[in-house]
């Protein structure tokens, strides 16, 4: 039975990371950016970005990170990982496509979502995308804020 309920959880977070990577391809060219690649279709599991693109001549690579609003526990979720030795895979992976190093925090509740976006250097060594503060306008910017979406969230939810 728990092994079943593993299976199920893992499988309703790889989801969401998909569901987020649309989100993100689409908020990258609802914001103007052009020569969009999903690294994924590419190579499986880029060490550190999800999508490059560019815009006014900037070449970007961007990890996307998409998360319930709130934990299980009912508490807004604040900190979206970035994983373990992000700046090394950061390094690496900007000298392979000549590209600067963004991230993506794609937060989706319900009936709604917000992505903020912002450059790896704006979080000052940490590990992690403090959402909390990307919410209150101090890291990152609002590429959407508490936009309404209309699908079924029941599947995505960490609640049941």
């Amino acid at each position: 039975m728990e092994n079943t309920s593993s299976r199920k959880e893992a499988s309703r977070k790889k989801s969401l990371g998909e569901l987020g990577e649309l989100f993100a391809i689409k908020a990258v060219v609802d914001n103007g950016f052009d020569k969009i690649r999903n690294l994924n279709d590419q190579k499986f599991n880029e060490p550190f970005a999800d999508i490059y693109c560019e815009k006014n001549g900037i070449k970007y690579i961007i990890s996307v990170k998409a998360r319930n609003k709130y934990q299980k526990n009912g508490k807004l979720n604040t900190r979206y990982n970035l994983g373990s030795k992000v700046y090394e895979k950061v390094l690496k992976t900007e000298k392979i496509y000549h590209a600067v190093a963004h991230w993506m925090a794609i937060q989706f509740d319900r009936k709604s979502y917000s992505i903020y976006f912002g450059a790896i250097k704006e979080l000052n060594g940490s590990k992690a995308i403090p959402v909390d503060k990307c919410e209150k306008g101090l890291v990152g910017m609002k590429l959407e804020y508490n936009k309404r979406h209309f699908f079924d969230f029941d599947f995505y939810s960490n609640t049941k």
